[in-house]
């Protein structure tokens, strides 16, 4: 996405709105892929893969550091997000 320098604060909100939106959607595909996923998946330990979890965890500070933005924000978001999808897994694994 092209970054472009905003002349009022109402510029500034809306660009924010439409990222906002953006990550929205971004997050349904991501929950369409893991609903996906849960489908290979036969237990409780495969869904909780932790070593998944580390994995994914490593890769997106790994790209948050290198696109300067807080390592630590993108860890809490992606945990969380982990956490949610996880849940919702189990929940299809055990009807």
């Amino acid at each position: 996405m092209k970054k472009e320098k905003c002349e009022s604060l109402v510029q500034a909100r809306e660009k924010i709105d439409s990222i906002d939106s953006a990550m929205i959607e971004l997050i349904v595909q991501r929950q369409f892929y893991v609903d996906q996923a849960v489908r290979f998946k036969s237990s409780v330990q495969d869904v909780q893969s932790p070593e998944r979890a580390n994995q994914v965890i490593a890769r997106v500070r790994a790209e948050a550091a290198e696109q300067g933005v807080s390592a630590d924000l993108v860890e809490k978001i992606y945990r969380e997000m982990i956490q949610h999808f996880i849940q919702r897994e189990l929940k299809e694994l055990r009807p």
